[in-house]
């Protein structure tokens, strides 16, 4: 691996379920869709919200318990209690006027991604669809952009990607720290808050069945009411059966399965909990080390935090390839993060890199969509896929800084019949598990170099 990516791979250390957790699934639709999610490749994830005002981050700086490694400055605010009011009252001053759905779905399709990843509600409770469940969304009448035509953000969001050819992924926390049901006021506990409830859900069950039943109507609205769902992605991983601090048994598995019978072959990733209900795992801003035998997506930011931030620093086009190129070698998908500003509009500089990246996918994407894993995966300077369907292996030279050979030894065991580099047929021996193979002087500089060979 280059030292690139290691140091990408050492500055995030987020946890993700193990592949022992893993259960795969059994009916016939999950996994053919579970097939189609592995040939997808590139996720356009968007975390957005009224949080995007102060340009800082979503959610985390609310619970009391996290607040020594959220990032923030509190010197404007009286109080801890003076800020919490601040960012939940942000939602009557958010007013995206220059959202336009059409738009982001454009930059999407240009740049080669093949599904959206949205936030339809953070933690913070804030709802970002039309439901009927909460008056902490979009569309209420406190919120200034509930008259505009475009109010219902998912609704047209979802629309416009799937109308450009691309599958919908629906962000969901199960944690709502909005909620009466999960911060609960007036509770014993309720004064100091962790992301957990403010109660003891065993001592009130009664409490926590209106958050379980509030949790399953929110989602069955979502699958029911803005078209077809490809992936339910759950995010809050604490909220579960088996987490030892305040038992969340939200009775998942039979969500999911009323879920499913509006949405035939629906993907779940309940992330981080492992189980039946995570059909594939999810990286957190890191590359697993080896390849996973279980289906993963990355999800890593295009800047520096997944929600806008003013003073963000964009990946370049030539670390937005070497990311993809090492996370499919691996067997998984990129779920890239761009987060758009609070007036609605994407970021100039981000959507730059954006481009720079899908001129390099539209010549190489044959390497990366509808690809599986390939020995070697990953060893020096090379990543490797293939397509199973055209006997097809790719071997994709990642390049230094003023790195541009025009002699190659690539390490491959396979047998092939010719190969191509940048649209001609080269010349090669192949012995000894390698192949060496000389190319013409003057090719075009790219940020990745792709050896296309057909298996004999």
């Amino acid at each position: 691996m280059s030292e690139e990516l290691d140091m990408f791979n050492e500055e995030y250390n987020h946890s993700y379920s193990e592949e022992k957790d893993y259960v795969a699934p059994t009916d016939t639709l999950v996994k053919e869709k579970l097939e189609w999610f592995q040939d997808q490749k590139l996720g356009f994830m968007m975390h957005w919200g009224p949080y995007s005002e102060w340009g800082f981050i979503e959610s985390w700086a609310l619970p009391d318990e996290d607040t020594s490694w959220v990032k923030f400055d509190y010197s404007p605010f009286a109080s801890r209690e003076e800020f919490k009011q601040a960012y939940i009252d942000l939602n009557k001053t958010f007013n995206p006027v220059w959202f336009d759905a059409e738009k982001w779905a454009k930059v999407a399709e240009d740049n080669c991604f093949k599904y959206l990843l949205f936030t339809t509600k953070h933690h913070d409770g804030f709802c970002m669809w039309d439901t009927q469940y909460s008056d902490y969304k979009i569309t209420a009448p406190d919120c200034p952009y509930h008259k505009n035509r475009n109010a219902d953000i998912c609704k047209h969001l979802f629309e416009a990607f799937r109308n450009h050819g691309m599958g919908i992924a629906a962000y969901f926390s199960k944690a709502d720290w909005h909620s009466p049901y999960y911060w609960a006021p007036g509770m014993e506990h309720s004064a100091w808050t962790s992301r957990n409830p403010t109660y003891d859900t065993e001592k009130y069950p009664w409490l926590w069945e209106q958050f379980v039943q509030f949790t399953k109507n929110q989602i069955l609205e979502i699958m029911t009411k803005y078209g077809k769902i490809d992936s339910l992605w759950l995010d809050a991983g604490q909220v579960c059966a088996n987490n030892p601090r305040c038992k969340q048994d939200l009775r998942l598995s039979e969500i999911v399965a009323e879920a499913r019978k509006y949405q035939p072959g629906l993907l779940v990733a309940d992330r981080t909990v492992g189980g039946e209900n995570e059909n594939y795992v999810t990286p957190e801003q890191t590359v697993p080390a080896r390849p996973l035998s279980v289906p993963w997506e990355s999800c890593v930011t295009l800047g520096g935090s997944f929600s806008f931030n003013y003073d963000d620093q964009y990946k370049s086009p030539r670390t937005l390839v070497r990311l993809l190129c090492d996370i499919v070698a691996k067997g998984g998908n990129l779920a890239l993060n761009i987060a758009p500003r609070p007036d609605g509009r994407l970021p100039t500089r981000g959507v730059e890199a954006l481009y720079g990246f899908g001129k390099w996918l539209k010549k190489n994407g044959d390497a990366i969509f509808n690809t599986r894993v390939c020995v070697p995966y990953r060893t020096g300077k090379y990543a490797y896929t293939q397509n199973l369907k055209t006997n097809t292996y790719y071997a994709i030279y990642l390049p230094d800084e003023n790195d541009k050979p025009t002699e190659f030894e690539i390490p491959f065991n396979k047998r092939v019949a010719n190969i191509t580099f940048n649209g001609a047929n080269v010349e090669f021996t192949h012995s000894d598990n390698l192949i060496k193979l000389k190319v013409p002087e003057g090719y075009p500089e790219e940020e990745a170099y792709v050896f296309t060979m057909k298996g004999e």
